[in-house]
């Protein structure tokens, strides 16, 4: 079947390792100091690994290859010792959300069915997220990750989400999403991130939401020049929120 698949430059690979234990799967092995696909099966052609080479050796491409097996996933992992992947499932759709990548937690790459539409009058703790992806923070994502690709990108400021009630509804529903505070980190690391992601994702348009403190321009500063840098023309615009909760522009 026609699907998309890792491939593995070996002119590039160093044989690092980083990307073996990124593969919840136990996809990738090092043969001969490089890396290598054990079996296209056992792939699920997700990307979790992209982000943990540093040679840029690990890129999806769309190929003929077997179909992702989770049995012979669970029997290969078995042989080894070593359990099974626990997939995520949304309970409006089952099987529809998968879970790919190792160590930490919470930089393991999901990606989720797309969410039903939120009730207003759902009792509390029961309204849908319209997240569709993890992880969001811009110090975890990979910038490869295959919910960017085709994606319109909103780059949230971390303090939006608490002031600004209609969050989910009014801005993150039906877009990918990464978020930090410009205030607390690293700016420059946010320029060199998003143009990284501009550049290798085909992202459609770039909202920024930020607060209207001073401090907080700093995320679409980095958002503006990772922009430039790219060289991509992408839709772009900023919304400012109160510290009330309140859209100023």
């Amino acid at each position: 079947m026609l699907r998309k698949i890792i491939t593995i430059d070996p002119n590039k690979c160093d044989g690092c390792g980083l990307c073996v234990p990124s593969c919840a799967e136990g996809a990738i092995k090092l043969i001969n100091g490089k890396a290598v696909l054990s079996a296209d099966n056992l792939c699920d052609g997700l990307g979790a690994c992209l982000g943990e080479c540093p040679r840029d050796a690990i890129h999806i491409e769309e190929r003929e290859a077997d179909e992702f097996d989770e049995v012979a996933v669970e029997k290969h992992l078995a042989a080894q010792g070593k359990p099974a992947p626990v997939h995520q499932h949304t309970p409006q759709a089952p099987a529809a959300a998968h879970h790919h990548g190792g160590g930490c937690p919470g930089s393991r790459a999901m990606s989720f069915a797309p969410p039903e539409a939120a009730s207003e009058t759902a009792p509390c703790g029961s309204r849908q997220s319209q997240l569709g992806q993890w992880p969001v923070q811009l110090h975890l994502v990979s910038t490869t990750a295959p919910y960017f690709q085709g994606a319109d990108l909103l780059i949230t400021a971390d303090c939006v989400p608490v002031a600004y009630a209609g969050y989910h509804e009014d801005f993150l529903k039906g877009k990918a999403v990464v978020m930090g505070c410009p205030k607390l980190d690293d700016n420059n690391f946010y320029t060199q991130k998003l143009t990284e992601l501009f550049s290798k994702s085909d992202i459609k348009s770039v909202t920024v939401l930020k607060m209207e403190v001073p401090c907080c321009g700093g995320i679409a500063a980095a958002a503006r020049q990772a922009l430039a840098a790219s060289g991509k023309q992408i839709a772009y615009s900023e919304v400012t929120i109160g510290i009330q909760g309140q859209i100023k522009g």
